[in-house]
Formats: C-alpha cells, sequence, structure tokens
C-alpha cells in the first residue's frame, strides 16, 4: 500500500527582501560590502488536517512576509562572529574587521544572532522565527520546514528542521 505524504509550499515575489551584508571566510578573509535581492521559499510536511490541508497557504505567507519584512532594506550583520565585531550605540553600529571599519545608522541595520550572513544561515535564522511564530499563532508543529533563501537566480540555500530534532 502507498504512503502517502503531504507538502505546501509557498514562493512568491514579495517573499523578498532588498538587503546588504559580507561575510567572513578562510579565516582570514572579509568580503566587500554588497547586496541582493533574496527571496525565501517556504514548504512544510505534514499529515492532511480535519479540513483537508497541510497547513493554511494564507497563514504561511503572512508569518514568511512578516519575517522578510523586517530584513527588507537593512544591512544585515552576524552578533556571533568572531572575527568581525560590532558596537552598538542608540544611534549607530560601528563594524571591523582587522583593520577596515564600517559605520552605519542603528535604524538601517538589522543585527542577527548568528556566525556570518551566508544564505544557509540567513535560511536557518528565518526557519527557527517561522517556526516559532507558527507554533505561537496557530498552535501547529510540522513535521518538516524547509526555507530555502536565494540570494542570486540559481543560487540559494536550504535549511530545513524536523519535529523531534
Amino acid at each position: 500500500m502507498a504512503v502517502e505524504r503531504y507538502k505546501v509550499r509557498v514562493t512568491k515575489d514579495h517573499l523578498a527582501f532588498c538587503s546588504g551584508h559580507f561575510i567572513s571566510y578562510e579565516g582570514e578573509k572579509c568580503e566587500r560590502l554588497h547586496g541582493h535581492n533574496y527571496r525565501t521559499t517556504v514548504e512544510i510536511e505534514g499529515p492532511l488536517n480535519r479540513d483537508h490541508y497541510v497547513f493554511d497557504f494564507i497563514a504561511l505567507k503572512h508569518c514568511t512576509k512578516a519575517i522578510t519584512d523586517e530584513l527588507d532594506h537593512r544591512m544585515l550583520l552576524p552578533t556571533r562572529n568572531p572575527v568581525v565585531h560590532l558596537e552598538e550605540t542608540a544611534k549607530s553600529v560601528r563594524v571591523r574587521y582587522k583593520d577596515r571599519e564600517w559605520l552605519f545608522p542603528r535604524d538601517d541595520c538589522f543585527l542577527l544572532a548568528i556566525e556570518n550572513t551566508t544564505a544557509e544561515l540567513l535560511a536557518r535564522w528565518i526557519a527557527q522565527r517561522l517556526l516559532a511564530d507558527i507554533r505561537r499563532l496557530h498552535g501547529y508543529e510540522p513535521e518538516v520546514l524547509r526555507v530555502e533563501v536565494e540570494e542570486n537566480i540559481g543560487q540559494s540555500a536550504t535549511c530545513e528542521l524536523r519535529s523531534g530534532q
């Protein structure tokens, strides 16, 4: 007998965010400042509920858009990077990497509790936030939540969260 599995997927033009960033890599290198028009795709897997769907598309789009809107038109900065140092005041964020230094208006920055602003870690951060919001707002626990962050056409990273893991 065949086993049925169900999945819902949303990928919309409005589930996007345009942000600046840079990453450190190979322990001693740091990219130049640049930006992407990121696009987010979300999938939820699970059984059908009493209304015969996995999860409401509208609710999923709304929760995802609220998160991507927070990131839109911001400089994304990692707070857990061991070689990129942030100094935050009420008005600005000073960023230092070796002899390089940037000063950004505080309101233009989004500080993320991640190690680096890679597509992989952005996908994980969005997935964790989305899972928390879905639990809190809808009392729902997906079997699988998958978030893909595309930073350029044909260039993306995915994070998958499985219940109980």
